[in-house]
């Protein structure tokens, strides 16, 4: 395999860091969900995710799973706020896993 034929990405959690309002949606402090392998959006057995929650963070993920300039602002910055301003709920996205992945096996 030559190197045009792979990249690497990394695999991210998004968690709740903080509630600073009530938890409309019935997320807690540490509820998580995990982004890997490009795509995969995986979430703990028996727990959820709000879809507004998700739908705020989601188009900041795929740049995260990229490498940044260090002088970036999005390598920088790792929160992510809810729009329910009920909730005024804070995420962390995280890199946990680097991945080495082969173009053909994506689209």
């Amino acid at each position: 395999m030559t190197s045009t034929e792979q990249f690497e990405l990394y695999d991210l959690r998004v968690t709740v860091d903080a509630i600073h309002g009530r938890s409309v949606c019935g997320l807690n402090v540490g509820d998580y969900f995990e982004l890997t392998e490009s795509s995969r959006v995986r979430i703990p057995d028996g727990r959820h995710f709000c879809l507004y929650a998700l739908a705020a963070v989601l188009p900041l993920l795929p740049p995260k799973q990229r490498s940044l300039d260090a002088n970036d602002w999005l390598e920088q910055d790792t929160l992510v706020a809810c729009p329910d301003p009920e909730e005024r709920l804070i995420m962390r996205i995280e890199r946990i896993n680097r991945r080495v992945l082969k173009t053909s096996d994506l689209t």
